[in-house]
């Protein structure tokens, strides 16, 4: 399970923040009208990845890389 294991849970949260951003790109209504709820989540996770998108970019180098010597 990726909650038992700090590097999978890492790898779940980092796709899910790529994921959101990349939707919300290509079909902003879809994410957009959810702010609220459990849905939010979603579209805070877009946030994140329109705002920090350096530091996420670099913190999915170092995964991918991290995962290659894994």
């Amino acid at each position: 399970s990726a909650l038992f294991n700090f590097q999978s849970l890492m790898l779940v949260v980092l796709l899910t923040i790529c994921t959101c951003t990349y939707l919300r790109a290509q079909a902003p209504a879809l994410i957009d009208r959810n702010k609220t709820g459990v849905m939010g989540l979603f579209w805070k996770a877009a946030r994140i990845g329109e705002r920090l998108s350096p530091y996420v970019s670099i913190a999915c180098l170092i995964m991918a890389f991290q995962l290659i010597m894994y």
